[in-house]
């Protein structure tokens, strides 16, 4: 520009906004946290009347910890949904509450004791209790400002807590019902047990992990034999030598093939001897001689064994008649059918000790096998059993004790063993001390999900099973659809629920057992409507602990029946029931529950269909005959960025309070929305560094939008809008409809990639870079400029309450940027309705072709670009040739040099020549290119001859006009 050319910057609409590029979200979320608390947000919007109200229940973390990344995911996902349901116009309740009692905090407060030299069984069980709950409140107020910090809404000043007086009371009633109701029973059979914490574990509490064992070939003789076999032994394999003393049958599969083999020769080190036979499964034989160190050639298969003449057949017991068992093991080892036995492994015979398994445990019940208790609490053999006593399964520390080693050493010294290896298996383990469980009987307490529920709530079913299994396929909407299938398979194979646990952090199994009768007894449980008042009366007042002060039983009991007749039960409830019991007291019981006590949705973590989902599913179905949820929204486990399992000793964890220092929680929360959280997510520092990324994209967007709105929207119809601004109008519509089904569907990842598209896209890259010219050179009342400034506020009111539960934080900024004041917040609003009248799909289709058109000619610009022929668009004129006359006739109609940002366009529907650029993907339109005629105006940078011909020699006409 000459020196004496006048400079016509200051006579542009430029953009005019405060809205930084840069969004300092660690430091300036903070204060929009302060300012939501003290405006009151969550508690006004409560107070907007007629909604249909929404409940999200939340599944209570446990308090002992800092979050970890999975919580992170998890909150996010609750506060998205909890928040698009507001801003859809219902009331979206959401109550956080903690799961504060069970194994995770009592293993703490041990921890405590074991440092200080305590002896945990020492120390009054009140006052041990009492510092649980105090431990517990800690942990609760830490993870509370945690769980605030990601910007998640919600009642805080009032969450739930399953310690608080209240709810361990209708912990107590619920399982109250259960006694009521005839579900409830003591049994002894075969649980998940861990011999370091000693005490039952639920399913959900264990984990599994490789470990290595000491796998056995074990040789039982038979005492009845077969016609014309002189001896043989049934052979049996088994990961677990620890279990053979308790031994009491061998299972067969009545549909494998079976034979006898004779040992015809044997190596040196080997436990066969010549002249023994073996009865295995077919299949299984070579493999199974292998082990023993039998080649092909040392053995012969002599005949069948059929079906018939496995079922004749009775074993001793290996240490049958050995010196010093004193008779321990002087019993007939029963071949028994079973329908878990294969030969996919072993020797196709199954040892069945039904003390230590579910199969063996239900082979047992149908075959009145007795059940043994060689096994105690710390998982030692009893004091008294011959060569075992004291030896352990599992030691105090978690490592394998001597039981197994003693058994094989048992068995080899007696001829009973033919083979051992070791070898690695998957086997459970506690989540908790990592140590190995066991399956172990104990007496326990069950609720029964195939008995009749006595309470007359038979919509759905009679018993637990039943009610559950139609509740799943009936009421409840599975988002993925997969978790229908996992949830109703666990269901449906499932056996009674352990609810009794060997602790003391907890809510006591509030009954009481009459001395000297059996559990099948009518008379075995005090049954009374008044004893359970009076517990209930008490734990609402001093909450559970009543239950363990001096002189309960006779407070409880009363005038029922005569104390000194009764025992007072002193597990506690599975922490589970605990948690599946939390609809009652806050579905049901709270001002801000549900109105039916029924959640409209549950959303936890897929490891939750055998945890919390599952629970929730049984305890409802004894307490209110149906599931109580309507919907379950699952989410998959997070990974690092290589799809490992995050861990502590690789190094590899994302904490989100590093997350939020580095970026911010609106990183973090968008994180989340990029994700398919159906699935496993990945996160990592490059992977955060994208996710950064296209929030600056976003970000600027939203500053182009603020630089350019007015203070109001000019208010221009959408009749009277140029066909631009309607088309706008229609992908608006479009988006809405879209937004809202997502949002319904929790499809928070489809939500944001369709806006996301849509404001890079369709807006800054097109919409945007078109309309910047009109806002920033026509004068200030040209139709074409009001048309834009008003789309502008439209687009405005929507991307930031589209976007409000995703981004929670900046969506306040921009808003704020707009609409100051102390009241003011996007969070109070609902998003805008869209008109009917907006969606054109004719103008869409008009549109995909205008545009398609318009990828050509901006590709062939950037050729000229590339070679210098032009510095801008604006210094061109191409010619467009376009094959299908109606699309020529609709370029013709609109302003395509405008649209193209060039100076000129000429619009042709002759035949290209050759050497015309033109895009594959694009057939029937071409481009020659041509340089504008005119001079450049100095104020809007067109080229166009009418340049000059005004007053202002450096002006085009419509500059001028907009100077006056």
């Amino acid at each position: 520009m000459c020196a004496d050319t006048p400079d016509y910057k200051d006579t542009l609409n430029l953009p005019q906004t405060d809205f930084p590029m840069r969004a300092g979200l660690p430091k300036r979320e903070p204060d929009w946290l302060a300012r939501w608390e003290r405006i009151g947000v969550y508690d006004r919007l409560r107070e907007k009347e007629g909604r249909t109200p929404f409940t999200l229940h939340d599944g209570p973390p446990y308090a002992n910890g800092h979050l970890h990344i999975g919580h992170g995911l998890n909150k996010t996902i609750k506060d998205m949904i909890v928040r698009s349901r507001q801003m859809m116009g219902y009331d979206a309740r959401y109550i956080p509450g903690w799961d504060c009692h069970g194994l995770p905090i009592e293993w703490k407060i041990e921890e405590r004791y074991r440092a200080k030299g305590r002896d945990k069984d020492a120390v009054d069980v009140v006052e041990f209790r009492r510092e649980c709950r105090d431990f517990a409140a800690e942990w609760v107020d830490i993870q509370r400002d945690e769980f605030k910090r990601l910007g998640i809404t919600g009642n805080w000043a009032n969450p739930y807590l399953t310690m608080d007086f209240h709810a361990e009371a209708v912990i107590a009633a619920e399982f109250q019902k259960f006694l009521m109701n005839g579900t409830l029973y003591q049994g002894s059979k075969p649980v998940m047990w861990s011999p370091v914490e000693k005490t039952a574990l639920a399913e959900a509490e264990v984990e599994y992990h490789d470990r290595q064992t000491d796998a056995i070939w074990v040789k039982f003789a038979a005492v009845n034999l077969l016609s014309s076999q002189d001896s043989f032994s049934v052979i049996i394999w088994t990961t677990t030598p620890w279990t053979i003393p308790q031994n009491r049958a061998i299972c067969f599969g009545p549909g494998i093939s079976y034979g006898l083999y004779e040992v015809t020769g044997t190596p040196e080190e080997c436990w066969a001897e010549t002249g023994e036979t073996y009865l295995l499964a077919d299949e299984l034989a070579e493999a199974t001689l292998a082990a023993a160190r039998l080649e092909p050639g040392m053995y012969r298969r002599m005949r069948d064994v059929t079906t018939d003449e496995l079922s004749t057949i009775t074993c001793a017991h290996p240490l049958r008649g050995v010196e010093g068992a004193d008779g321990e093991w002087d019993f007939d080892v029963p071949l028994l059918p079973g329908d878990h036995v294969t030969d996919d492994a072993g020797t196709g015979f199954v040892h069945t000790a039904p003390s230590h398994g579910d199969d063996d445990y239900a082979i047992g019940r149908k075959h009145d096998l007795p059940m043994t208790y060689n096994v105690l609490d710390d998982s030692s053999y009893r004091a008294d059993l011959p060569f075992f006593a004291g030896e352990q399964i599992i030691k105090s520390n978690g490592k394998p004790g001597g039981a197994s080693k003693a058994v094989i050493a048992k068995l080899q010294e007696v001829g009973a063993l033919l083979a051992r290896a070791r070898v690695t298996i998957s086997d459970a383990h506690s989540w908790r001390s990592k140590a190995p469980v066991i399956r172990l009987n104990r007496p326990q307490w069950f609720a029964a999900i195939d008995r009749a529920v006595g309470d007359g709530q038979d919509t759905y079913g009679t018993t637990i099973r039943e009610r559950a299994l139609r509740s799943i396929d009936e009421l409840v909407a599975w988002t993925p659809k997969r978790g229908r299938n996992r949830l109703h398979s666990m269901i449906e194979a499932r056996p009674d629920w352990v609810l009794s646990r060997q602790r003391a952090w907890g809510v006591p199994m509030t009954c009481f057992v009459k001395q000297g009768t059996m559990p099948d007894d009518a008379d075995f449980l005090l049954r009374d409507a008044d004893v359970n008042a009076r517990i209930l009366e008490a734990f609402e007042a001093e909450g559970a602990d009543a239950w363990y002060k001096p002189g309960a039983k006779e407070r409880f009991i009363g005038d029922a029946a005569n104390p000194d007749e009764y025992e007072q039960v002193f597990d506690i409830l599975d922490v589970w029931f605990d948690s599946g019991s939390t609809h009652a007291f806050v579905l049901r019981d709270r001002a801000d529950g549900s109105a039916d006590g029924i959640a409209d949705v549950y959303m936890e973590g897929t490891d939750q269909h055998r945890g919390w989902f599952h629970s929730s599913m049984l305890q409802g179905c004894g307490t209110i005959g149906r599931a109580p949820y309507r919907a379950v929204v699952t989410h998959g486990f997070t990974l690092d960025e290589k799809g490992n399992k995050m861990s502590k000793s690789l190094g590899n964890t994302i904490v989100p309070d590093e997350v939020v220092k580095q970026y911010g929680a609106d990183i973090l929360r968008l994180w989340v929305a990029q994700t398919d959280y159906t699935a496993d997510q990945r996160i990592g520092p490059e992977i955060l560094k994208g996710v950064a990324d296209s929030y600056r994209r976003l970000r600027n967007t939203m500053r182009f939008v603020l630089g350019n709105l007015p203070k109001e929207s000019p208010g221009v119809a959408a009749d009277d809008m140029p066909e631009l601004e309607a088309w706008v109008l229609h992908r608006l519509a479009e988006l809405d409809e879209t937004v809202r089904e997502g949002y319904a569907s929790y499809d928070f990842q489809g939500v944001w990639q369709a806006v996301f598209t849509f404001a890079t896209v369709d807006l800054s890259a097109f919409y945007f870079d078109i309309r910047k010219d009109a806002l920033y050179c026509d004068p200030a009342d040209s139709p074409r400029r009001r048309a834009a400034e008003t789309v502008l506020d439209l687009i405005f009111h929507r991307l930031t309450t589209w976007l409000a539960p995703i981004l929670v934080f900046t969506m306040e900024e921009v808003w704020l940027e707009r609409y100051p004041g102390e009241d003011s917040s996007v969070h109070l609003q609902d998003m805008p309705t869209t008109p009917e009248g907006w969606r054109d799909d004719a103008i869409a289709a008009r549109w995909q072709g205008v545009r398609a058109a318009r990828r050509v000619v901006t590709a062939a610009l950037e050729v000229q670009r590339r070679d210098k022929v032009i510095g801008a668009s604006l210094e061109a004129a191409p010619i467009v040739h376009v094959a299908d006359a109606d699309l020529a006739a609709t370029l013709s109609g609109l302003d395509f040099a405008d649209l193209c940002i060039t100076s000129d366009v000429t619009i042709s529907t002759d035949p290209a020549p050759d050497a015309a650029f033109r895009q594959p993907e694009t057939p029937g339109i071409a481009v020659v290119f041509a340089m504008a005629d005119g001079s450049k105006c100095q104020r809007c940078w067109k080229v166009t001859p009418e340049v000059g011909t005004g007053t202002r020699p450096d002006l085009c006409a419509r500059c001028e006009d907009a100077l006056g």
